[in-house]
Parts: structure tokens; sequence; C-alpha cells
């Protein structure tokens, strides 16, 4: 009796000091094995699911799905009652796993397959005795073999615990992590609506897209037509980004010269060239740290592309007469109005260059496409003029929004700002801009007559259609035939800009603005 008790004591002890559950689970079959004189033992633990038990100990897989009947670990769970499997009677039993776990068990003559519960009734697992005597009640029915499995599973369910609180931490992390970054993407969302101005669907996406762009190191590739906002997004991704504090490097690759843009870009040292008086930094060495934008990047000459793509895989560059190459540490956004994959099948812009520029693609939608934005837009320009100048419009009437509405703004959010700026300036101080200042009739046409066509309709001086030999101006010659015709279709159908939009196959919103743009309107 003093021996059991003292070996009781040491097996206690060994499992009170395991802190990890396969630890504790090794401790216990290895101890009961020496303990008792097993051949072998294993623990199978049941997963949190209630439906596989597995053993990292057991040959590969290790693992027993409990609906599966073919193994008897399924009817143990169901009848919750240990039982004895005799050799001859596992024999008979044709399940690939259990036949493995009995290889592994040296093939003894007997089992003894016991289930596990905790104290609240929980299932954990079974506990599998192995050795080659048949009577196994010498063991089962001891008080140091009833007291240890109660000790066992009194820790199981320890580390149980322990594990689910652990997960839970973790998951309740994990959780306020993701509150926290929806939080600051919602912020940053908030900020950027203070310059990408605009609550229609379309610009929201775009904001979160600038955002989710800005927290990443990939280059970015801003396309949209002339005017929408290019340089707002690049600006907006260098803002919200950890290169933030750093500088931001622009480059209009359209307005400098072929011949001067390598230099620019990569600098040269004293007499690389005829002309370079003294060492000059390029812009690439100014963006170390920051952001360099490349902007109407579809304009840059093919040769000065394939070295741009070789500093954008190596960040490594050689200014002109260098003898070594420098670093540059640089986050790339660029921008163009151009559609670039056209320009690759033109053969005038390199497909490898496009998609190592594109690996953050972002597409501004015109603003005609987004006339939801009209009236923020206008009194966010309002806002900036009265800031500028110290006093402007209170703000702009709804006669005159959809006066704007009309009009299909080729410019886009530029445009609309001439437009406002302009529309500020011929307005009294705290009224609102009328339809009458904002002048859309005066876009795009040349100086007109208020003479009257026939059929009701006035027109432009917008020369006559000339013929081929005169033609000197093909633009000009191109809006005359363009305005000739609107004014025969009008004319044909008694003004009637529904019938006569529907006749060209024209929007009537894009006839309207062809007649504000030539002057030709209804009498």
């Amino acid at each position: 009796m003093q021996m059991e008790l003292h070996t009781g004591i040491e097996l206690a002890v060994a499992l009170t000091h395991q802190t990890t559950l396969p630890d504790l689970l090794k401790t216990a079959t290895t101890q009961l094995e020496n303990t008792f004189g097993l051949t072998r033992c294993w623990a199978l633990e049941l997963d949190l699911s209630g439906r596989t038990l597995h053993s990292s100990d057991l040959p590969e897989p290790g693992e027993f799905d409990c609906g599966d009947f073919s193994h008897p670990f399924a009817h143990l769970l169901q009848t919750s009652k240990a039982r004895e499997l005799t050799r001859a009677a596992s024999y008979r039993l044709d399940h690939p796993g259990f036949q493995s776990l009995i290889e592994a068990s040296d093939r003894p003559n007997s089992l003894w397959l016991e289930p596990l519960r905790g104290d609240d009734g929980r299932t954990l697992g079974i506990l599998v005795l192995c050795r080659d005597q048949t009577d196994w009640s010498g063991i089962t029915t001891q008080p140091l073999y009833r007291g240890l499995l109660q000790l066992l599973t009194h820790h199981w369910i320890a580390q149980l615990q322990s594990r689910d609180q652990v997960w839970q931490r973790r998951l309740l992390k994990r959780s306020l992590d993701n509150l926290h970054d929806a939080e600051t993407v919602r912020k940053r969302c908030e900020n950027l609506a203070q310059t990408l101005v605009g609550p229609s669907e379309t610009l929201t996406s775009l904001r979160a897209q600038v955002v989710r762009a800005a927290g990443s190191q990939l280059s970015v590739l801003v396309q949209g037509e002339t005017g929408c906002g290019k340089d707002v997004v690049a600006r907006g991704i260098h803002e919200l980004s950890d290169r933030a504090n750093g500088p931001m490097v622009v480059v209009n690759c359209a307005a400098i010269p072929d011949s001067l843009l390598e230099s620019e870009l990569f600098g040269h040292t004293k007499g690389a060239f005829s002309g370079a008086d003294q060492a000059k930094e390029g812009l690439l060495a100014q963006a170390s740290g920051g952001t360099l934008f490349l902007d109407e990047i579809g304009d840059m000459p093919v040769a000065l592309q394939s070295k741009l793509l070789r500093v954008l895989e190596s960040r490594q560059f050689r200014p002109l007469g260098a003898q070594k190459e420098q670093h540059s540490d640089f986050r790339l956004v660029a921008a163009t109005h151009q559609p670039l994959r056209q320009s690759i099948e033109d053969g005038s812009f390199r497909r490898d260059l496009f998609y190592r520029l594109s690996q953050f693609p972002l597409q501004i939608t015109p603003l005609r496409e987004r006339l939801d934005d009209l009236e923020a837009l206008s009194r966010h320009f309002i806002r900036l003029y009265t800031e500028r100048e110290g006093a402007g419009p209170l703000g702009i009437s709804s006669h005159a929004l959809r006066a704007l509405k009309t009009y299909d703004f080729p410019g886009n959010a530029r445009e609309l700002r001439n437009i406002i700026e302009l529309a500020c300036l011929q307005t009294p101080a705290g009224d609102d801009i009328q339809p009458e200042v904002l002048r859309l009739t005066d876009l795009l046409a040349e100086p007109c007559s208020t003479e009257p066509c026939s059929g009701g309709v006035h027109s432009s001086e917008i020369a006559a259609v000339p013929g081929v030999d005169d033609i000197r101006d093909l633009k000009a010659a191109a809006q005359a035939f363009e305005a000739e015709i609107i004014r025969d279709r009008l004319r044909q159908y008694g003004g009637n800009r529904a019938q006569a939009a529907e006749s060209l196959g024209l929007p009537k919103r894009t006839l309207a603005h062809k007649c504000l743009k030539y002057r030709v309107i209804e009498a």
C-alpha cells in the first residue's frame, strides 16, 4: 500500500508538471506503461467537433473518423463503456488505421479500450492499453489506476480550458484588430474625401482602393481621362502611406523634352555631356524614402522605358557619366490618360513595363459618368476659391446645377473647376452662382453670329463647310461639318432634339452638349 501511494504521488507530480496537452498525454501513457507493465499505451484525443479521434504518436494518418463503425472506437464513444478486444477479434477488423495501431503496438494479445470523460460529462478521448495477458481486472480495478485516470482527466480538462482561453484571446485580438483596421480605413477614406470629393458609389469605391494601395508597397498605375484627378489620387496614396514624411517627386513625362528626360530622372556628373557644367542629382535619387510620381507615363520614350524597367526591378540606377550605380528606395505611382494596352499593340509602350507598373491598377471614371458628384465638387471648388481670394459666392443655385448636368465635361473635374472659378469671379460675394454666369455656351465655341438659320434654329459663325482644297484647319473643318449636320437634322425635325438625336444615333444629352458647343439653339 505504501509502495502504491509513493508511485501514485510520483505519477501525480509528473502529470502536474506538464504545460501542454500533448506533453500531458505523452507523460500519462508512458507512466501507465511503466507502472502496469503494458507493451504500449495510446491516448486518442477527440477533436472539438467530436468527429475525429487523433494522436500525434500514431503512424500516419493517425486519426479515426468517429462516424466510421469499421473500427471499435466509434462503438466505444456511443456506449461510453470500456471493453476488452482480443487479438483474434482485432484481426477481423479490416480498418487500415486500426490495423496500423495494432502493428505499432507489436500485435498484443489483448487491448483494453477506456473512454475518458470529464466531470461535466464531456468526452475527452479514448485510452488504449496493450499487453499480452487477457485479464484486465487486476489493473482496471486498482485504486491507483482509477485515481490516475481521474487525475489525467482533471488535467486534460484544465489544458483544454487553457487552450480555449488562448484561442478566445486570439479570436478577440483578431476581431479587435479587424475592427481597428476597418476604423482606420474608414477614417482615412473620410480624410481622403476632403480632396477626392464626391458621394457617388464609384468615387466611394475609388477612395477605398486608394487607401488599400497606400497601405502597400506595390507600384500603382492610375488611368483616366485628362483632368479627372489622377494627380489628386497620387497625392492621396503618398499622404496615406508610411512614406508620407518623405518627399513626393512629381515628373511630367509629357512636359520634359525626350532629350532631357533621362538626365532629369537619373541625374548626371559634371562633364557628362555638352553643357553639363556641374553634377546634378536626378529625380530618382531625390525620391528616395518617398514617392516618385511619373505623370503621363504613356509619353515616355521607348528607349527610356527599358531603363526604367530595370530601375523598378533593382532600385539601382546610374547617373549619366557616372561609373558606379546608386540605390534609391522609392515607391512608384504612375499615371496616364492614354490607353496603354493599345500603345502596347502599337509598339509605343513596353508590355513588361506595363505589367510592372500596374501591380495595383486604379481607374478613374470620367465626370460625365458620375454626375452625382457635380454638386459636391462644385461646392468644393467654391470653397477653395473663397479661401484663396478671401471672399466669394455663398454657393450654387439648383438652376445652375441643372445646367451643369447638361454638359459632358470633356475636361472632367479640371474643366469644372475652371467653370466654377470663372463663375465665382462674376458672382457677388454672398450670392449663389446662377446659370448665366457659367457661360457653358461659350465653351469650345468660336465667336458667333446671332443670325437665325432656317427652321427656327440659330447657329454660330462656325465657318461654312469648305471644299476639300480650301481646308487649312482640319479640326475647324470637322466641327463645321458636324454643326452643319446637326442644323440640317434639327431643321428636318422642326427643332425636336429628341427626334434629331435618335436619327443620329446620339443620346439626347450628347446632342444638347453639341448644340451648346456650336451654339446651335432653338429659336
